[in-house]
Formats: C-alpha cells, structure tokens, sequence
C-alpha cells in the first residue's frame, strides 16, 4: 500500500531518494493571506484558532492553494501552538502581531503542564486529526499530504517567553538559570510532538516536517554543541519515536538559522528523510558537501517570490541548476509572505516546469 502511495505520489518518490525533474513544488505557509480565498475564509471563521481547529475550515483552507496553483505537496493548516494550547497554556492571535502566550514562570507552572494527561491532550487536538483524514480524502491522488508540528525547542521558547522574540532572551536565560527545568519542558513536549505526528500520519498524512524555527537562536551549551544539545537532539529522539511506531515515515526537518554547517548536519545525526534549506545557505554549496542521496527542500528566499521579474527567474534557474540529478523538492527558504503577489507564484511555477 505504502509502495503503491509513493508511486503515485512525486513529494514522496523524492522523499524515497529520487531525482525528478523538474522537481516538485510546494510552499510554506502556501495557504495564507497573500489569497483572497483564504481570507474569506479566515473572516468567516473568526479567530485563528477557530479556523485552525474547525476541520472543514482547515479543510477549505488547505485545498485552497492546490486548487489555484496544482502544488504537488499539501500542508496541514494549523499550527505550530496548538500543543501548548493542548498542554493548558494560554494561547491566543493578537491581529497584526501575532501569537500571544501567558508566559510559563516558576516551576508549578511547568509542573501543571507535566501532569497533563495524554487522553485530554489529544482529545484536544482530535479536530487536527479529524482534518487530516477530510483533507486526504478530498486531495488529488498524486498529492502529498504533509503533517507538521513545531520542534521542541521552538515551541518550547515560545511557551517560556509568551511570544516570539527575535533574542529569545527569556528561553536562553532559563537555560543558564534551571537547565534541568528546561530539559523536562522539552522532554515533555518531544513525548507529546512525537505522538502528535504518528497520529497525523495514522490520520491520513504521507508524511510530516519538523520546523525548528529558532536554530539560529540557542542558549550556550557546556559541551559546546548547543545544537545538538538543544535542537538536533530533541529532534533525533523525535524522529525514533516516530519510526518506533511507523517503519517507514517520511520526515522533513527545517531548521532555520543553523547555518551550512548544521544544515549538513539534519539529515545524518537526526535520520530524516530531507532537509529544508533556509535561504540563507548557498544551496549549491551545501549539496557539494553533503552525500548526493540526501533529499534537500527548499532555498528560495520569499523576497525573490516578491520581487518577480528576471530576479525570480534567475533565483529558479539557479537551484534548479545546484540540484540537477538531485533529490530536491522546490520550495521557499522560509514562509510565504502576505503581500507576495500571486502572478509571482505562477512566473515561479511556469520558470520551474519549464525546466528552465
């Protein structure tokens, strides 16, 4: 069945190790602002949260850029703080700034979220899963479903700071102050991610990615290897559990900020399936020094998708040419941004399957 799936299915031939050409294409955060549809939608819906947990309207959300562009991959629409919403914190969208938590502090507050239990945090997040087997179900047969969640540092910091910041000075200064508290908090969460993404899959996805939004920002490490200590680390024992459940699950980790060096280092040390390149890594370098059976994703920077022109094309051109005979998947080096024109996403899409 998997076999036939993959087949089928060009995001997971590549997945698998295969170069195809030109490659396929998706993008992060494809369903958003930057369409009328989706903030149609998002009106009707309400608050964002009700909108990521409503399954027909996470459902609508997602479909919604495959319909307009033919994406060979699918994301889930939801996000990355749904689980720490799960795990009893507050949570909440502020319009123009974005997410907003009660900031954890002290350690009975990280206890609280310790005694959780697993029944009432997935009976939360049952309406994800729930739109996971509707979007599956109404997605082309050659589209790749793709679940997703946060890794643990990232949300993590998140959680310990209330918002995103660009220093993540609160998360960085617990780990200096209560290393051990901080280690439980991302103990738990790699429990709960883990489980989280084997049920997407179960639900429906053929396959998942982990955003490590914050590789780029992490506390020092006593060994001198903070990302593994804080970021690859977590993420390895991520992916185990995961195939400790699921044999054969495919698994993209993007961690943004890591640099060339720790970008060469995602796929080895965690044993994913890919990795998503940043835009701030030359692309051609990074494929001269890892193996050539690694999957790489990604690249393009988002302010190229919205400059358009030869610039864009150029851009193409150029990772097309650094992957040729390469498992590559075409993607952004970071999300989409609201004010991308669409006529930019179809110039990019029209250069890409032209083959240049």
């Amino acid at each position: 069945m998997a076999e036939a799936r993959t087949a089928d299915r060009p995001v997971l031939r590549v997945l698998s190790g295969e170069a195809i050409s030109p490659p396929p294409a998706w993008m992060m955060r494809q369903a958003g602002r930057y369409l009328p549809e989706y903030r149609a939608t998002r009106a009707e819906a309400g608050s964002f949260l009700d909108l990521c947990y409503n399954p027909a309207f996470a459902t609508e959300v997602t479909l919604q850029p495959i319909r307009r562009f033919g994406f060979e991959a699918s994301i889930l629409f939801s996000d990355i703080l749904v689980v720490p919403h799960a795990l009893g914190q507050d949570v909440r969208f502020v319009e123009g700034e974005g997410p907003r938590l009660d900031a954890l502090e002290g350690r009975t507050q990280f206890e609280r979220l310790r005694e959780a239990g697993d029944p009432a945090i997935f009976s939360h997040l049952a309406p994800v899963f729930e739109a996971v087997e509707r979007i599956r179900g109404a997605l082309p047969r050659e589209t790749t479903l793709l679940g997703f969640c946060g890794a643990p540092w990232t949300v993590a910091s998140y959680m310990i700071g209330g918002r995103g910041t660009v220093d993540l000075a609160q998360a960085r200064a617990l780990a200096a102050a209560d290393p051990a508290l901080l280690d439980a908090l991302l103990d738990r969460l790699v429990a709960v991610q883990t489980e989280y993404l084997v049920r997407q899959l179960r639900a429906g996805a053929d396959a998942v990615q982990i955003f490590e939004s914050h590789a780029g920002v992490l506390p020092e490490s006593s060994d001198g290897d903070a990302l593994k200590r804080f970021s690859l680390g977590p993420i390895t024992r991520m992916v185990q559990g995961i195939r400790a459940q699921v044999p054969d699950a495919k698994i993209i980790v993007f961690a943004k900020g890591s640099g060339l060096e720790g970008h060469a280092r995602v796929v080895p040390e965690t044993g994913a399936s890919a990795v998503g390149v940043d835009w701030g890594v030359d692309l051609a370098a990074l494929r001269a020094r890892v193996p050539a059976s690694t999957v790489t994703q990604g690249n393009l920077h988002p302010e190229t998708l919205i400059e358009g022109g030869r610039a864009l094309d150029a851009a193409v051109d150029a990772i097309l040419a650094a992957t040729e005979g390469l498992p590559h998947i075409f993607n952004l080096g970071h999300g989409i941004t609201p004010q991308t024109p669409i006529a930019h996403v179809e110039q990019m899409l029209a250069r890409l399957r032209a083959g240049r």
